[in-house]
């Protein structure tokens, strides 16, 4: 095993190796040319009235030279140790707070102020980091805590039904189809959430595979199977769609397709409407998808993004259609806008770089 030895140390060892190296190329470079020195003396051989004697022996050059670069060693090690602390104060600070939020305070910060340099650049991607990570943990914390509310809901009504069912002494054919009806309908309603979870996981994992696409194709594929529900709802859907060359994973991009058109045909009122559009815009391929239906607050928008969140207590669904919607649009680095519209509904544009 190899002996552990302080980065301080190395650094100050390194340090005093400089100083020391540069103190003998000194003395080296003014001795040896002293050491040759002499008397000056005129053509005729005669001493100069200002000479300057026999010069410095040589013997004692060197002698003061060595007493020189012995004072010099221990100057070096502690010039080269406070150096070696200073510039290492900033990474100390940094390794002791990573410990600490490491052992799970993940809201403290870095925070290293003094000059600017690479080690407190290096502290605030730290920061970066861990706050992307401290969001990262209440998302999960968050994400579990809902998602095992809305599947104990449905699995505490299956089971309710179920016990009612078999403590009926009476109970005929035709309960017992009635109750089959009703567990098949809340059994249908766990495969659908557990389903937009494993989207939903899948777009927050990223894309890992890119190939070209047509948002106008995928958009004519998605809205060929939802008109007849539309359609049964009252609601006109109407598409206006040009060639929009993208790039990404296409069916997480025909996903955030079909949860859009979903969203804006659920949350609708009979008599509305549903109008999908692809354009190319420069480097860009564009997807709006606007629809009628009751107001939404501006203040609302934002959060109906988020899981297992619904614009109203009373309205269907999971909450998770625009959640998918947002994970896969940043999976694929597009630029999602949404906007409240005035007479009720949204207008959602999501811009896929060509």
């Amino acid at each position: 095993m190899t002996a552990r030895r302080p980065l301080r140390t190395r650094l100050a060892l390194a340090y005093a190796a400089g100083v020391y190296a540069a103190g003998f190329l000194v003395v080296v470079m003014v001795a040896v040319p002293l050491a040759s020195v002499r008397s000056t003396e005129t053509r005729d051989g005669a001493p100069a009235p200002t000479g300057t004697g026999a010069g410095v022996g040589l013997p004692r050059l060197l002698a003061g030279s060595a007493v020189a670069l012995a004072v010099l060693v221990p100057v070096a090690l502690v010039l080269g140790w406070f150096v070696a602390g200073r510039f290492l104060r900033p990474l100390r600070a940094i390794t002791a707070t990573a410990k600490v939020i490491s052992a799970g305070d993940l809201h403290r910060r870095l925070d290293l102020g003094g000059p600017v340099d690479e080690l407190t650049e290096l502290g605030h991607t730290l920061d970066d980091l861990f706050a992307r990570l401290q969001a990262s943990f209440d998302a999960q914390r968050h994400f579990v805590a809902n998602a095992s509310h809305e599947l104990r809901t449905p699995l505490a009504g299956l089971r309710t039904l179920l016990e009612v069912t078999l403590a009926d002494p009476d109970a005929d054919a035709a309960t017992l189809r009635s109750a089959c009806r009703e567990a098949l309908d809340l059994g249908g309603h766990q495969e659908r959430l557990v389903q937009a979870l494993l989207v939903l996981a899948t777009g927050e994992r990223g894309v890992t595979c890119r190939d070209g696409l047509d948002l106008a194709g995928t958009a004519e594929n998605v809205l060929a199977s939802r008109r007849a529900q539309a359609a049964e709802a009252g609601i006109e859907v109407t598409a206006s769609l040009a060639p929009a060359a993208a790039t990404g994973d296409p069916r997480l991009v025909e996903s955030l397709v079909a949860n859009l058109v979903d969203n804006a045909v659920r949350h609708n009122h009979a008599g509305g409407w549903v109008r999908v559009t692809t354009r190319t815009h420069g480097a860009e391929a564009a997807l709006t998808v606007a629809n009628s239906g009751p107001v939404v607050p501006g203040d609302q928008v934002e959060r109906l993004f988020q899981t297992f969140q619904k614009g109203s207590p009373d309205r269907h669904g999971h909450g998770l259609g625009l959640a998918i919607v947002n994970a896969v649009a940043q999976a694929h680095h597009a630029a999602l806008t949404t906007t409240a519209r005035p007479e009720g509904g949204l207008c959602v544009t999501v811009r896929f770089t060509r």
